[in-house]
């Protein structure tokens, strides 16, 4: 695993392997070994970090009329890094799709170029060089291509020596007026201003001298400051630029994506319009997510007020992709002049409630599950500052329909999924129809060939009874669903809940592996009006573990999240990608078999109430050397069975042993120990679990 300010090792336009640091804190030069992902996560999952005092009011003004809503756009680095096939025609492409997307008319404006644009030296007079290769015709050339598309131009570098890929590409330090004079006749409207190589420089005065060299070309230019949140730029940033980054780099995974969207929650009060915390590009489309996934990180996004830089290559683009870049509902979120980032209601459990007023009155809420398992999350009216009404109209962002609520907002939220809603007091929301909650207990867990016991409910949430209701539940072809109980009813008054029971099965054969099911509920509003409401549902196929002792590692895993590349059977966590880590080794002990994971993880496995102990040895492995600290817990049906302290690199592994009896399912959980995410690299080391024959 890669130091947290570093990138993966990577093939420069010229073919040579380079490591790059892309707003990554770090020069070159300081660098120490690959290890961790960037950004650390919060000292305790689920839990927001506590708010940094009020700050003073921004010295930054909306004079200059830039930014004045979060910027959109694009950027190459993560789709491209400082591969061959970043360059003039890729770029031009990129600003051709935006307006043959719909993108353009969304919002995307931006078409920025990241690191490598450049040749490596300048030239005589001291001036930068676009690199001849990737562009021949020049920066202005693919200005003016982007202009004529009505879109801008970003471009970037680097308030140091150099920039941060280690190809050694200029940076501005010491050329900030001659840079500067060069993007503005260039007709560049977007510099991204990196940190690497800054020569121990104080940040701010760096950054201050950019901004005056910006100024004084006369150009609006909107100034990115990319510090990476190492000397707290919201406090001092919003006199000098539109936007800063609040983390370091983040990286196409779920782990990533959280641990810089918790950072960046707490920072509400220092975003407004003209001055806009930053935590980094958009991984929508990459392919290290599922859709729910990406969706909530465009979800939260836009619901800190975030700038929306696409950073997916969008040649490359799927349907689903484009649905969720181009949601203007959700866009207009990010978007609303207003210019308030969301702040935390409550957060318990992995369950976040995160609301954002908007400038027409309305809230917008965020139902946010960070587990692996659905949830449901709720709040009301008041929590979020709507005033009192009879009634309030509540809009689904996601399923673009309204409804009508007589003060909760609850929905269950599928796994590691954002339901998005936007709740208003106004006289005309007895004009939608009641909203009607589709619930059910859990996420099913079925051995194939068996008959699993389902309840669902559908609570009808509204000032107006729901009538005809009528539930259906729906699987796979082949798979048998049966109502075992009634499933209609002929009225629903607001608070009442319809519970019907089910009897699923899977046929004998079929494949471990997750499967969509569908729950919907058909009703009628008074006046007549049919409505409905849906909840995919996730139906989980496993195996029932082996009687007697088996290794962990040896059995399948109903879901495993990990903080950073994917967690690594009989081997160490290592880098990234899957099968590259090393022996497990802990202490200076080696062990044959276990599990290889990185801060925040969690693997479950599923016990059929037939197994009885896990144990294992566990601690923070070897290949790291000095870094690592974290905490282990094994969860039985959500209950704590067992856990350790905080485990440094300097212990030896520690026994670890719980009592896991009756338990459906098991969570092995592994935590930061409280200090961030820093190289924490965690063994399972010889980890076991003891079964009876399954029932």
């Amino acid at each position: 695993m890669r130091h947290p300010l570093a990138h993966a090792l990577r093939w420069s336009a010229v073919g040579v392997l380079t490591a790059g640091l892309m707003c990554t804190g770090l020069t070159a030069s300081a660098v120490a070994a690959p290890g961790s992902p960037p950004d650390p996560a919060l000292s305790t999952p689920g839990s927001p970090p506590p708010a940094p005092a009020s700050p003073p009011a921004p010295a930054s003004t909306t004079a200059d009329g830039l930014a004045l809503t979060p910027p959109m756009g694009f950027n190459n680095w993560n789709s491209t890094h400082c591969r061959a096939e970043f360059n003039e025609t890729m770029v031009e492409g990129i600003a051709d799709l935006l307006v043959a997307k719909g993108l353009k008319d969304a919002g995307y404006r931006y078409v920025n170029l990241d690191d490598c644009w450049a040749l490596p030296e300048r030239d005589a007079d001291g001036r930068l060089v676009p690199d001849p290769v990737r562009f021949p015709h020049g920066i202005k050339a693919v200005a003016d291509y982007v202009h004529g598309k009505g879109l801008k131009l970003g471009i970037y570098t680097s308030a140091g020596t150099k920039t941060c890929d280690t190809a050694g590409f200029p940076g501005a330090l010491g050329h900030e007026s001659s840079d500067a004079r060069q993007f503005a006749d260039w007709g560049v409207d977007y510099l991204k201003y990196d940190n690497c190589n800054n020569q121990g420089q104080d940040a701010r005065q760096r950054y201050t001298a950019m901004r005056d060299a910006l100024r004084a070309t006369g150009r609006p230019i909107v100034y990115s400051i990319c510090e990476w949140g190492q000397n707290r730029p919201w406090e001092w940033a919003p006199a000098l630029g539109q936007l800063w980054r609040t983390t370091g780099d983040i990286g196409d995974s779920w782990g990533s994506m959280l641990s810089i969207l918790k950072k960046n929650l707490p920072l509400a009060a220092y975003a407004g319009p003209g001055h806009w915390n930053d935590p980094d590009m958009l991984e929508v489309g990459n392919g290290g997510m599922t859709d729910t996934e990406y969706r909530t990180h465009f979800s939260m996004w836009s619901m800190m007020a975030a700038p929306l830089l696409v950073g997916s290559d969008l040649r490359k683009g799927s349907q689903a992709t484009f649905d969720i870049l181009g949601n203007r509902e959700v866009i207009a979120v990010d978007q609303d002049p207003l210019g308030r980032q969301g702040t935390v209601v409550s957060s318990s459990g992995g369950r976040w409630v995160v609301v954002k007023p908007m400038k027409d009155g309305s809230r917008v809420v965020a139902l946010f599950n960070e587990t692996g398992g659905a949830q449901r999350i709720a709040t009301d009216a008041s929590a979020l500052g709507l005033p009192g009404t009879a009634g309030y109209t509540l809009r689904d962002l996601w399923q673009h329909r309204g409804y009508n609520t007589a003060g909760t907002v609850a929905a269950t939220v599928p796994a590691h999924g954002t339901v998005l809603l936007r709740v208003t007091a106004d006289r005309r929301w007895a004009a939608h129809p009641p909203a009607v909650e589709p619930g059910l207990d859990g996420d099913p867990l079925a051995v194939a060939g068996r008959t699993v016991p389902l309840t669902s409910t559908a609570a009808d949430l509204g000032r107006t009874t729901a009538r005809q209701v009528s539930v259906s539940l729906s699987g796979p072809e082949g798979w048998t669903v049966r109502a075992a109980s009634p499933r209609t009813a002929r009225a629903l008054r607001t608070g009442r809940t319809l519970r019907t029971s089910w009897e699923l099965s899977a046929p004998p054969g079929t494949p471990t592996g997750s499967y969509g099911l569908t729950l919907r509920v058909d009703y009628r509003a008074p006046s007549g009006v049919r409505a409905d409401s849906t909840l995919p549902v996730t139906a989980t196929v496993v195996v029932p573990p082996p009687p007697g002792e088996s290794f962990l590692s040896d059995l399948p895993w109903v879901s495993a999240a990990n903080g950073f590349g994917p967690a690594e059977r009989d081997r160490s966590n290592g880098e990234s990608a899957a099968g590259d880590g090393h022996p497990l080794t802990v202490g200076g002990t080696v062990y044959a078999k276990g599990l290889g994971v990185h801060a925040e993880s969690e693997l479950a496995y599923y016990t059929g109430g037939a197994c009885d102990r896990v144990t294992a040895d566990v601690g923070v492995d070897d290949e790291k050397g000095g870094h690592g600290t974290v905490a282990f817990e094994i969860l039985a049906d959500g209950r704590r069975a067992a856990g350790t302290g905080v485990l440094t690199n300097t212990m030896p592994a520690a026994p670890l042993s719980a009592d896991v009896s009756g338990a459906h399912v098991v969570r092995l959980v592994v935590t930061d120990g409280g200090d961030g995410i820093d190289s924490d690299h965690a063994d399972w080391a010889d980890a076991r679990l003891r079964c009876r024959s399954a029932s």
